[in-house]
């Protein structure tokens, strides 16, 4: 049996490389990089201005507290706003001179944003723009109204981008969320494919080999001649059930099989047919598909819920006869399983009679159980013009 899906990664194992969530640079990075640009641009600024005081150690220990008020983006990002604003507010208050003393200030509204402390960002946005409208008005500068209406404007952007950057992290978030939900899926579809494979292999193989050693057993001593085929049909029932059941172990490995097993198919109906047949079960075929316009997965579905509806025969129904009827119509393959036993005695469906109904439904098919006089059928149908999850 050919594994028919990819294999999902395993919960264990390392990611890859390019899954590696980039959640921005680290927070120690950008501390110092701001504290350096605030420090280094500040004294460089200030040997070319005229400010009413010097810096001095106070200036200095203004300019590092906004920096490291960064340092809590993570742990408790609403420290970050109020401490740039006492550091900057108290720096300009102070008089000490102009320099990139804002930065810090301006990246604490976007990350506060950015965090999701939306009003909290606006609050301080509107605290720095107030700030900026009484300054400049102060300046007795003609040009004052413009300069505060830029300062307002660069507030409001700031909040602005941080709430885009907020929103761009709410999307990744629902896509991983949404990716990891998929990949959930198709682990639980993957386990149960295997589980249905397991089922049907095992069941199958040991139901035979079970009748055909109580036919061995029975016919030993009075009639030896019947005794070769029985032993040679849990031979080959035997050798087979090995094979595929290494394979699926080899799936569950991850392996890939050596030498892969041929996919059942339409034409290897006959073969469970004949099988039932050596256990003392009646069978008649009747099969009127074309198996040029099946799909492979149609087929394989056909051949598995044939094989699981003979094997519950043999097993549970007691009966004598059973016919098999594959009819291919204008987009639907129907596949029927009729015998003359005594029906399902009120027992509830099994691993078997689910593992059918799921191989059906996975192809956009269903399978029903009717009850005969005596008897039981098992109709199963799958459209023909799609292929399913069973590829």
């Amino acid at each position: 049996m050919q594994p028919r899906f990819s294999q999902p990664r395993h919960p264990g194992s390392p990611r890859i490389p390019g899954q590696r969530r980039f959640a921005g640079p680290p927070t120690s990075f950008i501390v110092i990089t701001v504290a350096v640009i605030q420090l280094v641009g500040t004294l460089f600024s200030a040997s070319r201005q005229d400010a009413p005081r010097p810096l001095d150690a106070l200036a200095v220990l203004l300019l590092l507290i906004g920096p490291a008020g960064l340092a809590f983006r993570r742990r408790a990002p609403h420290v970050m706003l109020p401490v740039a604003l006492l550091a900057t507010g108290t720096y300009l208050a102070v008089g000490y001179a102009w320099g990139p003393i804002v930065l810090s200030l301006a990246l604490s509204i976007v990350m506060t944003a950015a965090a999701g402390l939306r009003w909290q960002a606006w609050v301080g946005a509107g605290i720095a723009a107030a700030a900026v409208i009484t300054g400049a008005a102060m300046t007795g500068d003609t040009n004052w109204l413009v300069r505060a209406s830029a300062g307002v404007a660069w507030a409001a952007i700031l909040v602005l981008i941080g709430q885009g950057f907020r929103r761009r992290s709410e999307r990744l978030a629902e896509y991983r969320r949404r990716r990891e939900e998929a990949q959930k899926a198709e682990r639980d579809e993957y386990r149960l494919t295997l589980a249905r494979d397991i089922h049907d292999v095992v069941a199958h193989s040991l139901s035979m080999i079970n009748v055909q050693a109580s036919v061995a057993l029975h016919v030993g001593a009075d009639n030896p001649e019947k005794l070769r085929p029985a032993l040679e049909v849990i031979k080959a029932a035997s050798k087979e059930s090995l094979t595929e059941v290494r394979q699926l172990l080899g799936v569950l490995r991850e392996d890939v099989p050596l030498t892969p097993a041929a996919r059942p198919t339409l034409a290897r109906i006959p073969e469970l047919v004949k099988n039932a047949e050596l256990s003392g079960l009646r069978v008649t075929l009747e099969d009127h598909s074309n198996h040029q316009v099946v799909g492979e997965a149609q087929q394989e579905a056909a051949y598995r819920i044939t094989q699981e509806a003979l094997t519950n025969v043999g097993r549970h129904s007691g009966a004598q006869s059973a016919v098999v009827r594959v009819v291919e119509a204008p987009g639907a393959l129907t596949v029927t399983i009729d015998d003359d036993g005594g029906g399902m005695r009120g027992a509830l469906p099994g691993n078997g009679l689910t593992g059918m109904r799921e191989r059906a439904a996975a192809l956009g098919g269903t399978l029903s159980l009717h009850e005969l006089e005596p008897g039981l059928r098992v109709e199963a149908t799958v459209p023909t013009h799609q292929e399913g999850n069973l590829q």
